[in-house]
């Protein structure tokens, strides 16, 4: 039996982790091969078969000052993840994304193990990076890095990884989405009734930071428009009392909703956070606002101490280097500015016209459809490699 490992973090990583252990459990049968994987995720990478040793969904922030209460927790599970797997080494390991956490995991299984280390999804250096070191880091602990996005690939090779691009897994996510007529149907949503997906949240700190934002918003906009239905799909159940909390206070009906790709693809417009979820409500061919907020001094100490100025945050204009989808970070996320921008795609189909526009060309530059199965046969390629020349060894 061979066992592989994958450790990610936060909501994002949990899902891309589900479609590969489905993708790996799936071709390992095919090819004949006994396969265990055991990981660090979410409820996602459950359902699909691993075996979760501890749950990360919850433990993700953005900002300086929002990880400090998530350092404690981290180490605790970290050390307890490591104590298991000198139990039981793996024979391979799967970093996903999760810089934090990541590079700490990697570092213990190259002191102790002599195995095969893949990097699927790399953090974004080559977007946000002030110095080398993190990516020296990241290179050194890769045996191969599959890469999702062509600047990401091209960047980590220029410093010295064995990359492969495979594409970005969404496009095998998007390829399950329900069709927008089948999604209004089952959603209750008449044809000619206008439709608005509210995407605020993955962690626990965008509950306070950016959903009443996001919900005084839709306030103005039902305003302007009283037809207008309101949906709020749950990145995670444990946030649903907190979220109804915050709901009971604005004067509009919000329906919140399970199943996120249901709710995108129904959807005639989403206002959203930054993040994974701006790609699938662009390939859904849904016209969107993007926002972020941390906190101030987070921000100052960005700017102060990492020299942090991007010029853009969202993925799908990171993808192209140009404004696709408008972004309101920081000072500029008011309710005032996201309604405004709301209702200029409401207001004028050239606006919306000109964002799909800019969709197709995003799409163009994420690759073809099959990523996660790409992914998984480079890993169990090394996999059966690492089983040929021998188990794993333990270094005491």
């Amino acid at each position: 039996m061979a066992h592989l490992f994958i450790s990610t973090g936060e909501v994002s990583g949990d899902l891309q982790g589900a479609l590969l252990v489905k993708a790996l459990y799936r071709l390992a049968a095919e090819r004949g091969i006994p396969l265990e994987i055991s990981a660090l995720g979410g409820d996602r990478m459950a359902a699909a078969g691993a075996k979760l040793l501890f749950n990360t969904g919850g433990i993700g922030s953005v900002g300086l000052l929002e990880a400090l209460p998530l350092i404690k927790p981290t180490i605790a599970l970290q050390l307890k993840a490591r104590r298991y797997l000198r139990q039981h080494p793996p024979d391979l390991v799967v970093l996903i994304d999760y810089i934090g956490g990541n590079v700490a995991m990697g570092r213990f299984i190259r002191k102790h193990f002599s195995i095969p280390m893949v990097y699927y999804i790399a953090p974004q250096e080559w977007v946000w990076s002030h110095s080398l070191k993190a990516t020296r880091q990241i290179v050194a602990l890769s045996d191969r890095l599959l890469a999702i996005f062509p600047e990401e690939a091209t960047y980590y090779r220029r410093h010295g990884a064995n990359v492969v691009w495979v594409g970005h897994p969404l496009l095998d996510r998007i390829a399950a989405a329900p069709s927008r007529e089948v999604a209004r149907q089952s959603l209750g949503i008449a044809a000619d009734e206008l439709a608005i997906a509210l995407l605020p949240l993955s962690r626990k700190q965008e509950i306070k930071s950016l959903l009443p934002l996001i919900l005084g918003a839709a306030t103005n906009i039902a305003k302007a428009y009283p037809e207008a239905r309101f949906w709020l799909p749950l990145s995670l159940r444990q946030y649903r009392p907190a979220i109804e909390a915050v709901l009971k206070e604005y004067p509009i009906r919000v329906t919140l909703a399970e199943d996120s790709l249901q709710v995108l693809a129904a959807a005639d417009l989403a206002i959203a956070k930054s993040g994974t979820v701006n790609l699938e409500t662009a390939l859904l061919n849904v016209p969107q606002v993007v926002i972020y907020r941390v906190h101030p001094l987070s921000l100052w100490l960005y700017r102060r101490f990492l020299k942090f100025d991007l010029k853009f945050v969202s993925p799908p204009n990171l993808l192209v280097n140009r404004d696709i989808v408008p972004e309101l970070l920081q000072e500029r996320a008011t309710v005032a500015n996201i309604t405004a921008a709301a209702l200029a795609l409401l207001d004028h189909p050239e606006k919306r016209l000109a964002m799909q526009a800019g969709y197709a060309k995003m799409r163009a530059a994420m690759g073809t459809p099959g990523v996660v199965d790409r992914a998984a046969t480079e890993i169990l390629d090394l996999l059966v490699n690492r089983k040929r020349a021998g188990s794993a060894t333990l270094h005491e």
